[in-house]
């Protein structure tokens, strides 16, 4: 459905708010359920394609696998972007999605270590650099997608990115609870751990024929366009890039803190994974119905308030949660810790992506959106279970990641302090 908006004279077609959240939002989902399904099921790829004696190395090279594919989300960033501002955001999320297709249809369906020897983690290498590649096109299009067409409701729309993104946490972990009640760990260790991959598939071919049916921002194809929109990002909005990326570090921290729970809560703590999986799939319930609900508070309260108040919570809340974690480390411990987390990005996070648009010109903004982002999400996102494993494992404490998420608040707070600086 579509609606006819006359602004300064013109007639502006404007398609259904619903329907292009939807066509918009599916794709963000499936690229977000399979990072989360695999952070989930780590300890049962690294069987299956790294097979070594120390399981603690072995599970090094399953995340190591998982941030490698992040180093080329960057350069997707750069080549979707570009794609999205000289041709289309239409044209680069259809691209996008089929190229996480082909990347979750080769994880699903290879077989394993013992099967096919070293041809097995090469070939799980590479379907992790294709769903990257195409993961680092998905955020800048889709968001730039969404506030073009409906600038007068960015903050609720564009929160809507990252409510799908809880939602898809929230689908993720509900497999691994379901599959860890319902198999045994043998069975997970053979099979099941490819069902929820599988699952992802169906999801595709539904957003590429809803994707298929929806038309170009108005005011994406009045703008002028840029010949060369990445030699003018790296030219001239290079503090741009750098803002955009302050603002994105503390919560993609946090993302993927929540991702890494299952394995953190079952190896270094100790606990059963099924209440590992309670405590994501509690964390997906929140991002994904207090997002949208944040969103619509930005848009009465205003960003500032509510950006402002994420992060002084998390500065002088984050570390205590992680020590009393340490302290009694039981099921609702863990519930509490990660629900806590998620709450506070829920309500940081909901802003962030209309306010990294406003940031960047229209002939830039896919790219300028995608560049920043992925650098953010590589750096900060993708190496994270890593550098929290190894933290762990230097440190011996149980609640090292707390100072990995005391870094990034610090690094956001200077990045939205000269946002808002930029803006006045």
């Amino acid at each position: 459905m579509t609606s006819i908006v006359r602004e300064n004279g013109t007639v502006t077609v404007r398609p259904s708010l619903y329907k292009t959240l939807f066509a918009t939002c599916i794709g963000n989902a499936l690229e977000w359920f399979d990072i989360a399904v695999y952070g989930f099921f780590a300890s049962y790829i690294a069987h299956a394609f790294f097979p070594v004696t120390d399981p603690s190395v072995s599970l090094l090279l399953t995340f190591g696998s998982f941030g490698v594919a992040f180093l080329i989300r960057p350069l997707g960033a750069i080549v979707l972007g570009a794609y999205a501002d000289k041709h289309g955001r239409k044209a680069s999320l259809l691209l996008s999605i089929n190229l996480m297709m082909l990347g979750g249809a080769i994880i699903t369906f290879m077989p394993g270590y013992q099967t096919i020897g070293l041809v097995a983690p090469l070939l799980i290498l590479v379907a992790r650099l294709i769903q990257g590649f195409s993961a680092g096109g998905e955020f800048g299009s889709s968001t730039a997608f969404l506030v073009e067409h409906f600038p007068e409701r960015k903050a609720f729309i564009a929160s809507w990115q990252f409510a799908t993104q809880g939602a898809s946490t929230l689908l993720a972990s509900a497999f691994g609870l379901g599959l860890a009640q319902c198999l045994s760990t043998d069975q997970l260790m053979a099979w099941g751990w490819r069902i929820p991959f599988a699952f992802g598939l169906i999801i595709g071919p539904i957003g590429l024929y809803i994707r298929r049916h929806v038309h170009e921002p108005q005011r994406y194809a009045q703008a002028e366009k840029s010949a060369h929109p990445v030699r003018a990002l790296f030219g001239g909005q290079k503090r741009l890039i750098a803002v955009a990326i302050g603002l994105m570090v503390v919560s993609t921290a946090i993302n993927y803190m929540l991702n890494y729970v299952p394995t953190w809560a079952t190896r270094t703590l100790g606990l059963p994974a099924s209440t590992a999986y309670t405590a994501t799939l509690v964390a997906g319930i929140i991002l994904t119905v207090v997002t949208p609900f944040a969103g619509l508070a930005a848009e009465r309260f205003g960003r500032g308030r509510l950006l402002w108040s994420a992060l002084a919570l998390l500065g002088f809340t984050i570390l205590p949660a992680f020590w009393l974690m340490s302290r009694d480390v039981t099921a609702w411990s863990l519930i509490l810790l990660v629900g806590w987390m998620a709450l506070l990005k829920s309500v940081y996070f909901s802003t962030i992506p209309s306010m990294m648009a406003d940031i960047f010109p229209i002939s830039t903004r896919a790219s300028g959106m995608a560049v920043s982002y992925n650098i953010a999400v590589t750096v900060f996102g993708g190496f994270a279970p890593f550098i929290c494993t190894l933290l762990i494992r230097t440190t011996g404490s149980h609640f090292a990641p707390g100072f990995y998420l005391m870094a990034t608040v610090f690094l956001s707070v200077l990045a939205l302090w000269q946002a808002q600086k930029k803006q006045r």
